[in-house]
């Protein structure tokens, strides 16, 4: 499996569609902050718009742009290029609630929902990015099946079609894989590594093999680079040492195994790289905070 799809499941990223907006002349629709586990989206589908977030930042959008709120910030949703007086915002209920401002053509037709995660699995997906992430999904340098996706998108919007939800919900999740692959230079983390090509190669090799012991001279040579320039390159694209990078990803694989599957935490512990249950058992604390096995029986009861 590739990285972004190992670490996209990993995280378990749960994608819902929660309201579309036609807005239009002077508005402002305000979002709380959200919690940890819950990343909400925007996605322009025409017009333009701008979010405004705590200290005065704004993010101007433009049909075809998403934005994801990695943190959850606090935001608010208002007019490009504001005329008039304040118009009034009706809501409509149906399969999508509908958010529409009363008397005023739209200037931005916005799909608004969220991702749910597990906090404690999307560390190398999420926690390394920007709080905020905009990637332009039809633009010129894109991916055209980017495009082609916002169009389905918008149409099953206006049609409320049997399944639409489903299709809306699905197709955010692939939206997000493919603006995580789109995302710009700018965006570090995830999308640093991946755009790299020889430190992509190390990544891959790692996330394949995780329970080897691997060492920084045997990664510089799989990216066909000195150590020392893998090991400063690796850290500028992602924001974190490679040791770093292959704990915390050996932690969440071992979370994942653990919360999945019925194996013996020795057969865990041997899976992620680590000859001993001991010393699996300190790494885990250290990274998640209790045992495996508690860890393990706090995950069965929280879905019993």
């Amino acid at each position: 499996m590739d990285v972004l799809s190992e670490l996209i499941g990993l995280a378990r990223l749960r994608p819902a569609v929660d309201v579309h907006c036609l807005l239009g002349g002077r508005f402002s629709v305000g979002h709380e902050p959200t919690s940890r586990g819950v990343m909400p989206f925007h996605l322009v589908l025409g017009g333009e718009c701008v979010i405004e977030l705590e200290g005065g930042r704004r993010v101007e959008l433009q049909s075809g742009d998403i934005l994801l709120l990695t943190r959850g910030s606090a935001h608010s949703i208002v007019n490009r290029h504001p005329s008039g007086a304040t118009t009034n915002l009706v809501i409509e209920a149906g399969p999508l609630m509908q958010r529409r401002t009363v008397g005023v053509a739209a200037d931005v037709d916005l799909l608004c929902g969220h991702f749910d995660y597990d906090a404690k699995a999307s560390g190398l997906l999420l926690d390394t990015l920007p709080d905020v992430v905009r990637v332009s999904l039809t633009g010129q340098q894109s991916d055209v099946r980017l495009a082609s996706i916002v169009g389905i998108l918008k149409d099953e919007t206006a049609r409320d079609l049997p399944g639409s939800l489903t299709i809306m919900a699905s197709m955010s999740l692939a939206l997000l894989a493919m603006a995580l692959r789109n995302a710009g230079p700018d965006v570090a983390g995830l999308p640093g590594l991946m755009k790299d090509f020889r430190l992509s190669k190390a990544v891959s090799a790692m996330l394949q093999d995780a329970s080897r012991p691997w060492t920084l001279e045997e990664l510089a040579d799989i990216s066909a680079i000195s150590r020392a320039t893998f090991a400063r390159h690796f850290r500028a694209a992602s924001g974190m040492t490679v040791g770093e990078f292959l704990t915390e990803f050996r932690m969440t694989k071992a979370a994942d195994l653990l919360t999945r599957g019925s194996y013996p935490v020795a057969e865990v512990a041997e899976a992620v790289g680590y000859d001993s249950e001991a010393a699996f058992g300190r790494a885990f604390r250290r990274s998640r905070g209790t045992t495996p096995s508690k860890f393990r029986h706090s995950a069965a009861g929280s879905r019993s």
